[in-house]
């Protein structure tokens, strides 16, 4: 039998911001690059995805979950993985 007490107990606070994403319901293929998607197709579809960011009213938690566990695809809080390269490497190592 287990432990209830030694279980870790409620996590939905580590995802439930994202209840309130203005990507709620918009495909995945909004923020992350198909295959082979180069250029201005890419440019195109980055600048959409961060026009929905920009309104969003949890952007400031969906950066920080993306530079948390080092996401290394699509955007995220507004900025693409590129552009959060430079903020995840200052960021201290998880102990």
């Amino acid at each position: 039998m287990a432990k209830v007490s030694h279980l870790p107990g409620r996590a939905e606070h580590h995802w439930i911001w994202q209840m309130e994403a203005a990507c709620r319901g918009l495909g995945s293929e909004a923020f992350f690059h198909p295959d082979g998607e180069r250029g201005p197709d890419r440019t195109m579809r980055e600048e959409a995805a961060k026009a929905v960011c920009a309104a969003c009213p949890v952007r400031a938690r969906c950066l920080e979950h993306a530079l948390s566990v080092a996401e290394p695809y699509g955007v995220w809080g507004g900025l693409t993985a590129k552009e959060r390269q430079p903020a995840a490497e200052s960021r201290p190592a998880a102990a």
